[in-house]
């Protein structure tokens, strides 16, 4: 699995790090979205999943 973070889309609702605090984080400067592991582990993906579900923007995908 490899997410892609467009911080252009982002709105900064925080959904992700929420969700995958592991994966995600926000920007301290502007609240966007911040892709800690590009390449998560397994036992993440769900999580992941559900993330990219669950953002307002569509800012976070699956390649």
């Amino acid at each position: 699995m490899e997410i892609k973070a467009d911080t252009t889309v982002c709105i900064g609702a925080g959904m992700c790090a929420l969700t995958a605090p592991q994966v995600f984080d926000q920007s301290e400067d502007d609240g966007t979205v911040m892709l800690l592991q590009p390449a998560p582990p397994a036992d993440q993906e769900d999580a992941v999943r559900r993330a990219v579900t669950l953002c307002p923007s569509g800012a976070i995908s699956i390649a």
